[in-house]
Formats: C-alpha cells, structure tokens, sequence
C-alpha cells in the first residue's frame, strides 16, 4: 500500500497521536520526549523544520520552544489534522508535500524528525538534503525505532518500509556537512543530534 494513502486511512480511522490519551502520550516519549526536545536546543529564536510533522504532536512541544515551525508531510488528510491540532500556533506553517523532492524557499537553524527516516529508501540523500537546508552551526537531529521490521502491519493492510540501522545513519550523517554531537538510547529508539560544520 502507497504510504501516504496509509496516513491517510489513519485520519480516517480516528488514529490521531495528538489526541492519544496520557498514557499512549507518555509510552511515545521513549522515541520524542525530553530528552529529543532538549537535543534540539531550541531558545527561541530558531527557525526549524520538522521532517513528517504527522498530526502535529511533537511541533506542539518545540513551537512554543522557537521563533517558527515548519512541518512538512505527504498524507493530505494527515497535514488537515495537523491544521486543526496547531491552530493555536501562530508561527507554524504546514506543507504538504514530499520531503524528497519539496523545493524549500529558505534555510533553518535546526531540522528534525521522529519515527519518519524508516519511511525513506535512500536516506542518504535525505540526510544530504537536511544538512542542506541547516545554517551553519545548525542542529539536525533524528529518533530512530529500533524496531527492524520490513512492514508495518496493521491486520488489514502492510506498509513497506526501510528499517534504520543506527551505525549506517551516523555515517551518512558524518559523511555529510555535519558531524554527531550526541547520541541517545531509550528502549525503543536511538536519538541521533548532529550540527552542521
């Protein structure tokens, strides 16, 4: 099944993260919590972008964080969602497009993505094009799933994707324009920060 259309069928089946109730919200931190939050060094005067905002989870931690926030996504349903969520965030703009080949108008001071990175097959070029888009000195910073499956399985349907493995993510990222700073491990993922040289 086409990714998108997977997000998509999500909305549709009232599966927001956003609206997850505590519980859900406190068991996704071990991929974005505080620990994610604090890597991005946001002190409110960055301009940031998050790669697969998704319904606006995460952007409702880091918008009050920065100066303004960037989502992008490729699930028009889901970017519709995250309109609704967000809409108490004046400085957040929302895209729906693909990460891979949007055209983007500026640059940033830090670029992010959480639980996104499994959905791309050349991450190579997806990790170019985020320290790209850094200024210099920028933080890029990423959370990985552990988890090494090659679908995700929902009963009725199956998504294809490219599981990460963190020692390849960090090479790319070096053999970028950035180099690691810190690297974090929870029990479900690897959170990877990096600056742009």
């Amino acid at each position: 099944m086409n990714t998108a259309r997977h997000y998509d069928l999500l909305i549709d089946e009232n599966n927001d993260p956003f609206r997850d109730p505590a519980q859900l919200q406190e068991y996704m931190e071990q991929w974005d919590g505080k620990a994610f939050l604090d890597a991005l060094k946001l002190t409110g005067k960055e301009n940031v972008l998050e790669i697969g905002i998704g319904t606006g989870r995460i952007a409702a931690k880091a918008a009050p964080q920065c100066m303004h926030l960037t989502g992008i996504d490729f699930s028009v349903k889901t970017i519709e969602r995250a309109k609704e969520n967000l809409k108490e965030f004046p400085n957040i703009s929302l895209i729906c497009d693909d990460f891979e080949t949007h055209h983007f108008q500026e640059t940033f001071d830090v670029v992010y993505s959480s639980l996104t990175m499994m959905h791309f097959e050349n991450k190579e070029d997806i990790i170019a094009k985020a320290g790209a888009l850094l200024n210099p000195g920028g933080i890029f910073c990423l959370s990985l799933d552990k988890n090494r499956s090659e679908y995700i399985d929902m009963g009725t349907r199956k998504i294809r994707i490219y599981p990460d493995d963190p020692e390849n993510i960090k090479k790319l990222i070096m053999a970028s324009t950035m180099k690691i700073t810190n690297v974090i491990e929870t029990e479900m993922a690897y959170i990877l920060a990096g600056v742009k040289k």
